[in-house]
């Protein structure tokens, strides 16, 4: 079961509601949705409300979902796309061509949007589209390479703050994703035990992690300074300087400093995620207990880190011969 701390109703209503005002973050106008497709995605915004979800995932779906509404009313689409399931394929169908013929936008972010366009389809009622997915790469995920993990792991125990270096070793060591290093609690932080344990909370369930020796020096430090922050009675794992839940985008920033500190420009937390896969997977760690410690629920998923990788390419022709 999801916590309530995790899904108030006045927290829930908040975040939907950001979600669905106009932003105009990194250059990109606002988007206003004329009549009667206000009225549609305030309902969608009711549903998302009662839904099983993290607020990360509300907030990403009430954003794509407005943005396929955006389309159809830019496009004149009649209101056909929202009554009719065949008229809903052809829309969503040509929304998929947009989004990777006209806006060049990359598979997995095109996927996401139909992912998206299908909860929104399913929760009015007339189930998800038969628009296919986009074709994804072959290759396995961006991981750190060796030497680039060296250097992330030496600027994270460069950094002076306890909080950011526990911060930036979870998806490294823990396999986490950014929504849920965020949202940890004290109470989800085991040390005291001999195998220390660190439970990770998805939208309708809870996984344990065991703690590795790196990350458990890095937290036992952070929980021995976090009682002199500001309100630190918060039941937040971390804490920003006003005393409140540390954001996904703070944490992403945390990250990404210390990242490009160490020379790596490209070290997001999602690509720590995938070293962390990775790694194990290359060790020789069955897909099932990579997919128990990731929280993916279909082995499928998991097995992308079986794949090859462009170093692997490039191991493979150093194999041929050469006429010396």
């Amino acid at each position: 079961m999801v916590s309530q701390k995790r899904n108030g109703q006045d927290s829930v209503s908040a975040s939907v509601t950001t979600a669905l005002l106009p932003r105009r973050g990194r250059g990109r106008a606002a988007i206003d949705l004329p009549q009667p497709y206000n009225a549609v995605i305030d309902e969608y915004a009711a549903a998302l409300r009662s839904a099983p979800l993290s607020d990360q995932t509300r907030r990403t779906y009430a954003s794509k979902v407005r943005q396929y509404l955006a389309w159809l009313a830019d496009g004149g689409v009649a209101g056909a796309p929202l009554l009719a399931k065949g008229a809903r394929d052809r829309a969503v169908g040509d929304y998929r061509a947009h989004l990777q013929d006209v806006l060049k936008r990359k598979p997995t972010t095109v996927n996401n949007a139909l992912a998206a366009v299908d909860d929104f389809y399913i929760r009015r009622g007339m189930g998800p589209a038969s628009a296919p997915r986009a074709d994804l790469c072959r290759r396995a995920p961006r991981a750190l390479s060796a030497r680039a993990a060296v250097r992330y792991l030496r600027g994270v125990q460069a950094c002076p703050s306890p909080r950011d270096r526990a911060v930036a070793l979870i998806p490294f060591y823990a396999g986490a994703r950014i929504a849920e290093i965020t949202g940890l609690d004290i109470d989800d932080v085991r040390l005291a035990t001999r195998n220390a344990i660190l439970k990770i909370h998805t939208a309708d369930k809870v996984r344990e992690v065991p703690i590795h020796r790196q990350l458990r020096a890095a937290l036992t430090d952070w929980l021995h300074e976090r009682p002199n922050w500001p309100t630190a009675d918060n039941p937040a794992l971390f804490l920003n300087q006003r005393g409140t839940r540390l954001s996904v985008r703070a944490a992403h920033d945390i990250i990404t400093t210390i990242a490009q500190t160490a020379g790596l420009n490209d070290a997001t937390a999602q690509v720590l995620r995938h070293t962390f896969a990775t790694r194990l997977v290359q060790g020789g760690t069955d897909l099932v207990t990579v997919a128990g410690l990731l929280g993916h629920a279909r082995l499928e998923t998991t097995r992308v880190y079986a794949r090859s990788t462009p170093q692997d390419a490039v191991k493979a022709l150093e194999l041929l011969d050469i006429d010396q």
